[in-house]
């Protein structure tokens, strides 16, 4: 790549797209938005059992979707998914497909030559992440899984908190992530567009607690529980041991009640937070240590956890070797949710 931006264009004009990453995405140096696109009708069936009845129709509100968006930030539009994929002034994709459609747009993008930025989880499976990373490997090409809050400040403060011995000998890490039910046709709630708790708010809990534990990490025991006549799992909870033998429980649900919880409890003291893994932009984290009855605030100066992501993804197409460890990172995650599958299922 030379000096000039990494030319970066969205696959699909959704939610989140709008509302995090192009405001990330403009304080970015090195990256240029250089347009959106959205998908035909068969390509909205990519990854889907068929093509639906309203497939025309939602193909239509997604490219008025599209255009709103690129009145509002800039850039083209592309009508087809391939077509945006054929154009060379693209060097980079980012996707915030449903979970589904991540293994076949990054195949796709990979083989068109672009660099992929996959919103979480990046794959299905540790199968699919394997050929997708094996794919990236061969053609030179970065990828990158937007586990956002793992770019936070506050990230490397709990790290170093639990490296210095702030609370003595760690005896148990809870790590919790649940939010209230958002209605039946939100995709989370899809098994076709690959929903779960699992691979949504699940996927957050195992990736701090591998953090946290090191990549020796492994699943001893996990469970999942469904409800309200759905096919996906709506919560679950786990336990991971390290190499040492720590331990962190994690627990997490998409008909829950809201908590997004960092509990560190050691042999002098507690340490808290309540929005390990959602914070946005401009949110100063604020840490509660405690010990025996004596409770201390500590206050974290604000960051932007999507923009820093960002960054780490062009840091990936620059730099061999943090691509290569960034693979690493991918493979072990997807590995972490196989494990919890095999654990919960194998009962």
């Amino acid at each position: 790549m030379s000096d000039r931006a990494v030319r970066i264009a969205v696959l699909c004009p959704s939610e989140i797209a709008k509302r995090r990453f192009m405001p990330a995405l403009a304080k970015v140096e090195g990256a240029e938005f250089v347009g959106i696109g959205c998908a035909t009708p068969e390509e909205r069936a990519v990854g889907a059992s068929s093509v639906g009845p309203d497939a025309a129709e939602r193909a239509d509100r997604q490219l008025a979707a599209a255009q709103e968006f690129a009145r509002e930030f800039g850039g083209r539009v592309w009508t087809s998914f391939e077509a945006l994929l054929a154009d060379p002034a693209v060097d980079a994709l980012y996707i915030p497909l449903p979970p589904a459609l991540h293994y076949p747009w990054a195949k796709r993008a990979l083989l068109a030559g672009k660099h992929v930025l996959m919103e979480k989880p990046f794959s299905m499976d540790a199968a699919q992440a394997s050929e997708l990373i094996a794919l990236s490997d061969e053609r030179g090409l970065a990828v990158h899984e937007n586990y956002m809050f793992a770019f936070h400040s506050q990230i490397d403060y709990l790290q170093r908190q639990l490296a210095e011995g702030t609370v003595g000998d760690v005896r148990c890490i809870r790590v919790d992530f649940g939010f209230p039910f958002r209605g039946g046709s939100d995709f989370r709630y899809s098994k076709d567009m690959g929903g779960g708790a699992l691979l949504d708010c699940g996927g957050y809990t195992l990736k701090l607690a591998s953090m946290l534990l090191g990549p020796a990490a492994k699943v001893t025991a996990a469970s999942m529980g469904y409800g309200r006549g759905f096919e996906v799992d709506l919560f679950g909870s786990a336990t991971l041991e390290g190499e040492d033998g720590a331990v962190v429980q994690v627990a997490f649900g998409m008909d829950n009640d809201y908590r997004c919880d960092v509990d560190v409890w050691g042999s002098a003291a507690t340490l808290r937070s309540h929005r390990i893994l959602t914070a946005p932009d401009g949110f100063a984290p604020i840490f509660e240590l405690s010990s025996n009855g004596q409770v201390q605030t500590i206050s974290l100066e604000a960051d932007d956890s999507f923009k820093r992501s960002i960054e780490h993804f062009l840091r990936c197409i620059a730099d061999d070797g943090v691509a290569a460890r960034q693979r690493e990172e991918i493979l072990r995650q997807a590995a972490l949710v196989d494990d919890f599958l095999q654990a919960a299922t194998s009962k």
